[in-house]
């Protein structure tokens, strides 16, 4: 009898420390652009958390499972990263190692380690301080022409009126970063590139990424066409927040999305609504975070209903 074991699976020459290389490369370009523009805080926050990972990482290897170090395979890297990238710049950094703490004890080593998780690690670390911390979590620098510390998202949530009171050039400042946000929200246009560089290189694919802004855009055009006043321009919602970060770096993430292309357009249209439910209805300003993290609750669901291509 053949066993077939769950996901993630190698198909390729591509290891998974090639694979993890490449996403930090990718994201490479835009942590360099939150520093110049931010200062070195970005620059501690990130090395607190990527050190902080592999820390954990390496202590529940050594001394709960006995095992050898994993800290090679660049998973607890990415996952730092992640997590640093879904943080505010001026975070107090024990907030950062509690952070971290959660991702690798509870959202990753505690499942068995890498390719056992059921939920992005980095999500679940991030959604962890946001309910416990959450004065620390919303308070961000306030940038030159910013109308104020708040992100974005903040300000269209919680000011009357919002969508009538934005400059022209403010989806351009979106796009190329000059706004309030943690590193994963400030600059669309680098983090895009990143993950054309990880399609090119064959690191994901483009379903995910395209359908879940796909979803996000159509759901927020339709609002908005009703009353332009109210809802946000629908390139607003793509650019702002953490749509482009999470619809391209964590929803790809091959351990928690679904096998096939079928279950991906799926989950990624999952995601796509939940965040605009979440950021139109729901208290908080953002759900990219929680809406991925519930479609990697339904990952299972839509793999045993979503059948990939049979095993040679």
């Amino acid at each position: 009898m053949r066993v077939i074991s769950p996901s993630p699976h190698l198909h390729g020459p591509l290891s998974t420390e090639i694979l993890m290389r490449d996403v930090v490369i990718a994201l490479v370009p835009a942590f360099i652009f939150t520093v110049v523009t931010g200062g070195l805080q970005a620059l501690f926050v990130t090395l607190v958390s990527v050190a902080s990972c592999m820390l954990f990482e390496w202590l529940i290897n050594s001394y709960f499972f006995h095992r050898p170090n994993s800290l090679t395979d660049w998973s607890a890297v990415i996952t730092g990263t992640l997590l640093a990238f879904n943080l505010p710049q001026s975070i107090p950094l024990w907030i950062v190692v509690v952070g971290a703490a959660v991702a690798i004890g509870i959202a990753k080593m505690s499942y068995g380690g890498i390719g056992r998780n059921i939920f992005n690690p980095a999500l679940v670390g991030r959604v962890f301080l946001l309910i416990s911390f959450p004065v620390q979590m919303t308070t961000f620098p306030v940038q030159a022409d910013a109308y104020s510390g708040a992100t974005p998202l903040q300000f269209f949530k919680f000011v009357p009126n919002a969508a009538s009171m934005t400059p022209d050039n403010y989806l351009m400042d979106l796009f190329i970063g000059f706004v309030p946000g943690s590193m994963g929200e400030i600059s669309a246009l680098l983090l895009l590139l990143g993950g054309l560089y990880l399609i090119i290189r064959k690191v994901i694919t483009w379903h995910i990424p395209v359908f879940t802004l796909g979803t996000i855009f159509v759901f927020t055009g339709i609002l908005w066409l009703i009353n332009p006043e109210i809802y946000a321009n629908p390139l607003f919602h793509i650019l702002a927040g953490g749509a482009i970060l999470g619809s391209v770096f964590m929803a790809t993430d091959y351990v928690t999305s679904p096998m096939n292309v079928r279950g991906q357009i799926i989950y990624a249209i999952g995601i796509g609504v939940i965040t605009v439910l979440i950021r139109v209805w729901g208290s908080y300003p953002e759900g990219m975070s929680f809406a991925i993290l519930i479609m990697n609750a339904a990952t299972p669901l839509i793999n045993k209903y979503i059948h990939p291509k049979r095993f040679a």
